[in-house]
């Protein structure tokens, strides 16, 4: 417990016999009464200085919160004071949080009956993913005439893990119950009756193809049947994530990494509810991730467990040494999706890459777009400092466009979208290429 230091109230009430001493400088009648303000004021907060050393508070502190958040989502943290004196106490309370999180509602204000206790809540958005370690809370509690504050540590120190945002998932489940896709952007385009697997036999209907009938089965029943097929199953999709210098600019609240990791998340689990197998591996990190392909419930939990805490880094992305270590580790054939953010000098370990997939496996670039880019083109052009902006980010924009023209014609498959618009971009493709036939 540190030393008290005087409050607002004393303070204000020093500031207060500091005027009326001036004054009574000029006015030697008023000098005896200031005498008695200023002795009366000084008995006071001597008496309250003893008080509040001799009657500290006993307080602890518990923290009620998720195990883990997901990150740019507010979750409410709440708080018990407990006071275990025989007086009643009034505190400030300043927790400890992490600098990488936003908090509303503090300080607490806070009335702790004797032997008893007081509740409170604020809200907690964490900015980053990764661990985040609150620290012991920090209570400001007030003497019994308010006029000294005692600063004291309490509580436990506690990690609470930042996860992608599952819970956009978990919004994704509902729409997806409901038949919604479409109000997050998610577009289908149903095919009738023309899938790859065979799912059934049924009555002819108007509009079916010949292909569909199954004529040993007519000629059994003497009318006509087809055969009904839905999109084939238990196909294996696998995430190669560039977690290089090109991931990592920021707009807004999330940056494009934490973009790409959202809609990587929401891919698998829509991979997974397709029956698919899903799996990831990153480059370019401080460590590479591997999370072998599985179709079972625990993938999204060790998607998120191998994500939760990675960042990007300066290092250039090197996709030919990613591309060898994929295919050292994933013999069976996949949907790659290589996510990244491309640029004309990757050329020289890009198309290398894209050769040594593409022998067993079907590629899809998901590319990041910077909206930035955008926001250039289609700005106003008021001075000439705009006029070289516009300039340069034509040229720069001629360029990127010219290198995903090249990717296109070595095979691969392209997606390129703005981080907002960037998940349900790569799941409506993913469900084009599913129902095309070519996966």
């Amino acid at each position: 417990m540190k030393m008290p230091v005087p409050t607002r109230r004393a303070l204000g009430a020093a500031a207060a016999l500091t005027l009326c001493a001036v004054i009574a400088s000029f006015r030697p009648e008023l000098q005896p009464a200031w005498a008695v303000m200023a002795g009366a004021f000084g008995l006071a907060a001597l008496a309250d200085l003893l008080a509040a050393r001799a009657l500290p508070a006993r307080l602890e502190v518990q923290r009620t919160m998720p195990a883990s958040v997901p990150i740019g989502r507010w979750r409410d943290c709440a708080v018990r004071v407990r006071n275990a004196a025989r007086f009643a106490a009034r505190c400030s309370l300043y927790d400890h949080h992490p600098a990488t999180c936003e908090v509303e509602g503090l300080p607490l204000e806070l009335a702790v009956p004797a032997q008893g206790y007081a509740e409170g809540r604020y809200r907690v958005r964490a900015t980053e993913r990764g661990d985040l370690d609150f620290e012991p809370a920090e209570l400001r509690v007030l003497s019994p005439f308010r006029l000294w504050e005692t600063t004291q540590r309490a509580g436990m120190r506690q990690r609470v893990r930042s996860y992608p945002d599952f819970a956009r998932v978990a919004d994704y489940a509902l729409f997806a119950t409901e038949n919604r896709l479409s109000q997050i952007g998610v577009l289908q385009r149903r095919r009738r009756g023309e899938g790859l697997e065979f799912l059934q036999l049924r009555e002819y209907r108007e509009g079916d193809a010949i292909r569909q009938i199954d004529w040993k089965a007519t000629a059994r029943r003497g009318g006509l049947v087809s055969r009904e097929y839905e999109d084939e199953r238990d196909q294996q999709i696998v995430f190669l994530i560039d977690c290089g210098r090109r991931v990592g600019a920021r707009e807004g609240l999330l940056s494009h990494f934490d973009e790409v990791l959202n809609a990587v998340l929401l891919l698998a689990f829509v991979a997974l509810r397709q029956g698919d197998s899903a799996g990831l591996m990153t480059f370019a990190g401080d460590d590479a991730r591997f999370v072998p392909p599985g179709k079972s419930r625990a993938t999204l939990n060790r998607f998120l467990a191998a994500l939760y805490d990675v960042q990007p880094t300066v290092r250039p992305p090197d996709f030919h040494a990613a591309a060898v270590d994929l295919a050292r580790r994933v013999r069976r054939r996949s949907l790659v999706v290589l996510v990244t953010n491309m640029r004309d000098e990757d050329e020289e370990t890009l198309h290398p890459a894209l050769a040594l997939l593409r022998r067993k496996h079907l590629v899809l670039i998901a590319n990041l777009r910077e909206s930035a880019l955008d926001r250039l083109r289609d700005g106003p052009i008021a001075d000439l400092d705009d006029a070289v902006r516009y300039a340069a980010g034509a040229v720069y924009e001629r360029d990127r466009e010219a290198a995903t023209q090249r990717a296109r014609m070595s095979g691969a498959m392209l997606l390129d979208a703005p981080p907002q618009a960037f998940a349900a971009s790569l799941v409506t493709r993913y469900l084009e290429i599913k129902r095309s036939g070519v996966f």
